[in-house]
């Protein structure tokens, strides 16, 4: 009996040294393991200001490339030449004309607006499909003609509405009598051929009308920027 007690106590007493050995592996692996956290907290709180200027610099470089036509037109032997490079020197031989122009623009669309004057779009479509008839028997493309003068079918969707609007402005003004028709011939010794007198007089009716038209219309645009108040910010 003494010696199963005597077995029992020192199997007792291994358990517990192995249980003990066990906490300490536990304990040292736990120590470790904070140890490599501890070190790689330090290393990012470290490398966090490189990280952060990396990522700019990459987001530089890849907006670069992405708006690369924005800032630059094209390149010589490796010499850039900016986009801002030709607005300076556009706006130094067209900045005067383009700003009255587009100061013109804004007047008229006040005025229409003013006036309550709509243009429709079927009005509009009613007009280009005449000017591609016209450029069409020509053997030419209304898009061709376009692109040569830098323009697209909005631009000169545009450009004809505002024309009709002016036309409405200035259009209860402009009459062409049967004496200026007459007159007209007279002074320009325009010879009619016979049987052709009805063609002839309307199509100098239609010129004579264009005339007085654009007269009237620079008469308004004359009367319209003097009534405007209109802030100059810049001398061209």
């Amino acid at each position: 009996m003494e010696e199963e007690k005597n077995e029992t106590i020192v199997e007792q007493e291994f358990v517990n040294t192995e249980d003990v050995q066990q906490e300490e592996k536990k304990e040292e692996s736990a120590i470790a393991k904070e140890a490599k956290m501890a070190v790689f907290k330090k290393l990012i709180k470290n490398n966090k200001k490189f990280i952060i200027i990396a990522l700019i610099i990459i987001a530089l470089v890849i907006l670069f490339f992405a708006l690369r036509s924005t800032f630059v037109v094209a390149s010589v032997d490796g010499r850039l030449i900016s986009r801002a490079s030709i607005t300076q020197k556009l706006e130094k031989q067209y900045g005067t004309a383009l700003l009255d122009s587009i100061i013109t623009e804004k007047l008229i669309e006040n005025e229409v607006r003013a006036q309550k004057i709509v243009i429709s779009k079927e009005d509009v479509s009613a007009e280009i499909k005449k000017i591609e008839a016209s450029v069409t028997a020509q053997g030419a493309k209304i898009d061709d003609l376009l692109e040569q003068q830098g323009m697209t079918r909005a631009d000169l969707e545009k450009q004809i509405k505002l024309q009709k609007q002016v036309e409405k402005l200035v259009g209860d003004r402009v009459n062409v009598t049967d004496e200026e028709v007459a007159k007209y011939i007279k002074d320009s010794n325009t010879v009619v051929p016979k049987g052709e007198e009805a063609a002839t007089n309307e199509q100098i009716r239609s010129q004579l009308s264009s005339q007085k038209v654009n007269t009237e219309i620079q008469a308004k645009i004359d009367d319209l920027k003097e009534k405007a108040k209109i802030k100059y910010f810049t001398k061209y």
